[in-house]
């Protein structure tokens, strides 16, 4: 297990790459998305410490995600091979529980129960990220995201 030190913006793997790697957050933030056709980003999750983020892909199929550092962060860097052996097995299951979780809520419910969503799940971070990353996660826009939090303010979960 390799530990590096990322800054700030840091860019640790781009859509196409091979190989790609295993990271575990020890300290920082990461977060994994996609870039469509017209070149808008789409976030798939974040990784705050002690969480794990990975492209998905075999290690010899290019890979969909971009990874990069959201702060200063410090990693665990696993082959997928070695991952097996190394990472926790309780850190692979949240994973997989909040992005089944996440999935089901993009298909049904509405942007106030997502945000609530992520509340919960990202309790740490929510001032960490800016609010047009948020927005992506969630799947809305940043107007959209506003009205949320304006509408949660005042008690309103009528809408959206």
């Amino acid at each position: 297990m390799n530990t590096i030190h990322l800054a700030k913006g840091e860019v640790v793997q781009r859509s196409g790459d091979l190989y790609s790697k295993v990271y575990v957050v020890k300290k920082g933030l990461l977060r994994s998305y996609a870039i469509d056709e017209k070149g808008k980003e789409h976030v798939f999750m974040f990784a705050p410490e002690g969480w794990i983020v990975a492209d998905n892909q075999p290690p010899s199929v290019p890979c969909d995600l971009f990874i990069d550092a959201l702060e200063d962060s410090v990693v665990s860097v696993l082959t997928k091979e070695s991952a097996r052996e190394n990472v926790d097995i309780d850190a692979i299951i949240k994973r997989v529980s909040v992005l089944q979780k996440r999935i089901i809520l993009l298909m049904s419910a509405p942007a106030i129960r997502r945000y609530e969503d992520f509340e919960a799940t990202y309790p740490d971070i929510i001032q960490r990220v800016p609010q047009k990353m948020i927005a992506s996660y969630l799947g809305i826009t940043p107007e959209a995201l506003s009205k949320v939090k304006g509408e949660r303010k005042h008690g309103s979960k009528n809408s959206i």
